[in-house]
């Protein structure tokens, strides 16, 4: 049984997958790997993951701090980010995988800790929300002391999400109490 929300000030992101659908990139790049063993990759491409924009503007126009912490490392994140200049320009920060204080990925806390450490008044741990849609990224966000909801991908077992505050099949199920 998933614990109730409690109140939260700020919000991280993780960004791979959950504001963004790369899913369906690294899907066709694994089929390209199979197709040169004659073998079929045949997870089904992951559709894009709707309500993020929405929620981003939302939160901005609430004045609710925001901010990504994610894995990926600057080269992969300019690549993949960069038809959403406009969008990733409403975060407050931005905290990478090769930042100088994020010395270990996920399931280590340390990106989602940078990140609350660089809103200008960082708050206690306990208000951070934090989006994930994976179970390093859970287990993380959960070692920092945060709450997480969760976006898992449909195909993922259900016993993987268990340790989530909350789970949604959506961005677009988040309902923000302001």
């Amino acid at each position: 049984m998933m614990a109730p929300l409690r109140s939260a000030t700020i919000l991280p992101f993780d960004v791979d997958s959950l504001l963004l659908d790369t899913e369906q990139v690294h899907s066709v790049m694994f089929q390209d790997i199979c197709d040169s063993y004659e073998k079929e990759y045949t997870w089904d491409v992951k559709p894009e993951v709707m309500g993020a924009e929405k929620l981003i503007l939302h939160l901005r126009k609430h004045n609710t701090p925001f901010a990504v912490a994610t894995n990926l490392e600057s080269t992969s994140f300019k690549v993949e980010t960069s038809r959403h200049k406009e969008l990733f320009g409403l975060f407050h920060h931005l905290v990478l995988g090769d930042d100088p204080e994020v010395k270990s990925c996920k399931p280590d806390p340390a990106v989602f800790l940078a990140c609350a450490k660089r809103f200008s008044s960082p708050p206690p741990v306990e208000e951070c929300l934090v989006f994930e849609d994976g179970p390093n990224g859970v287990e993380a966000v959960l070692a920092a002391g945060m709450q997480v909801i969760m976006v898992p991908d449909g195909n993922l077992s259900r016993d993987l999400s268990r340790k989530a505050t909350l789970v949604l099949s959506s961005l677009q199920d988040f309902q923000p109490q302001l």
